[in-house]
């Protein structure tokens, strides 16, 4: 996989948000646009993917653009079976369009930021999903334990009352003193489906245990977590190369 590895050396990893029903690996690149320049750099990821399927390339990518928080944000994202696939370097398409990347994508980016998270089936959705839009929490942990035991009560809730868990669930792999513990991403067909009125997941909590079990829960899961912030986002279908969506 030459061209994921090529990527990460400029500070570009490509790749593809999917749900994963297995222990699976993220990897997620999260790009900061100079001010101004997001055509530019929409019009060479745009180049790069023609290059990339004219040479019959056969790796796979989605491209996420941020709807809120500071700044212009893309973000792209990849799921792998383990890390062994880090190892290939057999992609003569990435290879071949190479300098598509340098000339065309690295000039419009201001900083960059690359983090790996492990998906954690058992927390998460096991159905299919439509991922046009997609709402991300993230979370950074004082007891892990503790908020993995009350996800976990939660998750269960959950499905016992809508047939399956909301949100795909992953942990994550090193990173520095700022960074998530934890993430789940909820997905939607589109912005509208967001204005459909569902239950909350503490109301859901507090129909299946009552008011006061549900106020000591959230309480348990006040005290397990440091921070939490939450962005939503767009698949970017005309950027994205990703033939499972």
């Amino acid at each position: 996989m030459a061209m994921v590895l090529l990527f990460l050396a400029a500070g570009l990893l490509m790749s593809n948000v999917a749900q994963a029903q297995e222990k699976s690996i993220l990897s997620s690149t999260e790009f900061t646009i100079k001010g101004g320049h997001e055509q530019q750099f929409e019009d060479g990821i745009k180049a790069y993917k023609a290059c990339y399927l004219g040479n019959k390339g056969e790796w796979t990518w989605t491209i996420w653009k941020r709807y809120n928080g500071k700044g212009s944000v893309y973000v792209l994202t990849s799921i792998s079976a383990n890390w062994a696939v880090m190892d290939d370097e057999n992609d003569e398409a990435g290879k071949k369009c190479w300098q598509i990347v340098v000339d065309k994508i690295i000039p419009h980016v201001e900083s960059k930021e690359d983090n790996f998270a492990t998906s954690i089936p058992e927390l998460s959705r096991a159905g299919a999903s439509e991922w046009g839009v997609i709402w991300v929490n993230f979370f950074q942990v004082e007891n892990g334990p503790l908020f993995r035991e009350i996800i976990k009560e939660n998750s269960e809730i959950m499905q016992k009352a809508e047939g399956d868990k909301r949100g795909y669930w992953y942990s994550a792999n090193g990173g520095g003193p700022e960074s998530f513990d934890y993430y789940v991403t909820t997905p939607y067909k589109n912005f509208a489906a967001l204005d459909v009125k569902r239950d909350g997941v503490w109301d859901m909590v507090e129909k299946a245990k009552g008011k006061e079990e549900t106020e000591k829960m959230r309480a348990k899961f006040r005290s397990s977590i440091k921070d939490t912030w939450m962005y939503l986002y767009k698949r970017m279908d005309d950027l994205s190369n990703d033939l499972s969506q």
